[in-house]
């Protein structure tokens, strides 16, 4: 696609500028001088306003109606290319500043800058060609000049720590330290640069380090092109989840999810899906590939059919409403049955809850508030009912284990109609524990939904209610008196500690109202007598 003529032309003199500014900053290099400098440092308005003028035209460009995503991602990407492009040259301004202020410049040894300036000034000549040609191959090659930079300042700071022993010209060595570093920051442009081509590329946005990770996971297609992603979410982690459209053995096409990140939350992924597969096989999707690739990991996983129980939950008819959950109560019932063991569990929701408060309070100032006293009365803080709620809880253990989801929110169920079946997904939080973590989640994950019409939320309130009565059914067949009392400090957990996920302050105040309420009243039973304790469902999650 063709970009906007204000866009490639302001981009086009850009480049042009930036090669002449790196130019006389080689020469500066070469024979540093005060008449050079001035004229690096006095070019600084050119290339700024340059980069203003593409980054404004990429703005009006993404403005526009009826913008398909991919010339959106484009126009995205070149304004990122803009924007280190306008850094590359500030870099080197503030190089020759701080090389200036040396009183005795030999010391620097500013000869040695000569051979990465000038890679820094080569590589920016490659990126029209990348650009014009979308090669992932050349966008790599751009990214890999930070190592080369990164080599150089590796080398040239071990000079100058070593020159600064035993010597009194330590300040003029400081400002060859400061020059040396942002040189070596140029490399850091060049990387985002780099990305930004990737991204353009294979249609979302991706880490340098990651995009070798994407292409080993997905078998190292042949040609930069056969890599196509389609954005489909983002974790809360920063994990990106996408889909793509691999070519089989037999040259079919095949769906897939494409899902990177933190090589520590990625394994856990991984063997979340593969412990599933082996305690309830078919519930969760089946690993295509999985790889490693420095602090970063990805899976393949296999494609599922359906939509998640919030797509339903909101948009979906009565009917097929009612069909989930008849398959989720069914699926859900049945792993409880299997996977029980006689292994006694403990939930530790307090606990949960008391490190996440840090967060709640950081996004809503005024739940933190301390002890207060009205009449005479003394009222305890949020903080105090979690702490008293955290001693009763030790107490209370439930009798039996069973395997979990254990993140089992409405966006990582999904129902396929079609098939009338349940699978998970997002299951790096899998294990063996007290159910009622699950209940509690998926109970609270409706309510924090934020939708205001009354319809909506009269389903949101049922769907809640009706997970409710089909758990306290199985905690009945399975002698579990206490059920109902740490469903009680789940929801607390869950209600308290989902308000960090809502910027509504209506809807968070709410949420930690029915926390608080629910903590007094647990607290208000006397010990040893929990398994009578019932909370008002029907109230809680209606507004």
């Amino acid at each position: 696609m063709a970009r906007p003529d204000a866009v490639g032309e302001n981009m086009s003199f850009l480049l042009a500028e930036l090669d002449g500014q790196l130019t006389r900053l080689v020469s500066y290099m070469q024979d540093p001088g005060a008449e050079t400098a001035m004229q690096l440092v006095q070019r600084a308005g050119y290339s700024n306003n340059l980069s203003a003028r593409v980054r404004k035209a990429c703005l009006a460009g993404m403005m526009r109606s009826k913008q398909p995503e991919a010339a959106r991602l484009r126009l995205q990407g070149i304004d990122t290319i803009a924007r280190n492009l306008d850094l590359i040259s500030r870099l080197g301004r503030r190089a020759v500043e701080h090389a200036e202020r040396a009183e005795r410049q030999k010391l620097l040894r500013t000869d040695t800058y000569v051979a990465p300036v000038k890679l820094v000034r080569k590589t920016i000549a490659r990126i029209p060609e990348a650009m014009e040609t979308s090669d992932s191959k050349l966008a790599v090659e751009i990214g890999k000049s930070r190592g080369q930079l990164g080599v150089f300042h590796d080398r040239l700071f071990r000079t100058y720590t070593r020159d600064m022993q035993g010597t009194k010209h330590v300040e003029d060595l400081a400002h060859g330290l400061l020059t040396l570093n942002e040189v070596f920051r140029m490399g850091e442009a060049l990387s985002g640069i780099s990305e930004a081509l990737l991204s353009i590329n294979i249609g979302q946005v991706v880490q340098f380090d990651r995009y070798f990770t994407l292409r080993s996971v997905l078998g190292g297609g042949k040609r930069d092109e056969e890599v196509r992603l389609q954005p489909l979410a983002e974790t809360r982690s920063g994990s990106a989840i996408s889909s793509v459209n691999l070519r089989n053995a037999k040259g079919e096409t095949v769906a897939a999810v494409f899902k990177d990140g933190d090589r520590r939350k990625v394994k856990q992924e991984r063997v979340g899906v593969k412990s599933w597969n082996s305690v309830y096989p078919g519930l969760a999707p089946e690993i295509l590939s999985y790889e490693r690739h420095g602090k970063s990991a990805a899976l393949l996983i296999e494609h599922l059919e359906g939509e998640t129980f919030e797509d339903i939950v909101l948009g979906g008819s009565d009917d097929a409403l009612a069909r989930a959950q008849k398959a989720l109560h069914k699926t859900v019932g049945d792993i409880w049955r299997q996977t029980r063991t006689d292994e006694p569990s403990e939930m530790k929701s307090m606990a949960q809850l008391s490190g996440r408060m840090k967060d709640v309070y950081r996004l809503h100032h005024r739940f933190a508030q301390g002890r207060k006293s009205v009449n005479g009365t003394k009222i305890p803080s949020f903080d105090d009912l979690i702490a008293m709620a955290a001693r009763r809880e030790e107490k209370i253990i439930a009798p039996f284990s069973v395997y979990i989801h254990g993140d089992f929110n409405l966006d990582n169920v999904i129902y396929d109609a079609v098939g009338k079946k349940i699978r998970f997904i997002d299951l790096h939080r899998s294990r063996y524990m007290d159910y009622v973590q699950d209940v509690s989640v998926f109970m609270v994950s409706n309510y924090r939904l934020q939708v205001l019409d009354r319809g909506t939320r009269a389903r949101i309130s049922r769907v809640a209610t009706d997970m409710h009565a089909m758990a306290g059914k199985f905690a009945r067949r399975h002698k579990d008196p206490t059920f109902e009392y740490r469903l009680a400090l789940g929801l607390a957990r869950s209600f308290a500690s989902s308000t960090r996920f809502v910027v509504d302050k209506g809807h968070a105040r709410r949420m930690i109202l029915r926390a608080r309420f629910i903590l007094e009243s647990a607290l208000a039973v006397p010990e040893g007598k929990e398994a009578r304790f019932k909370l008002p469902m029907g109230m809680l999650f209606s507004d």
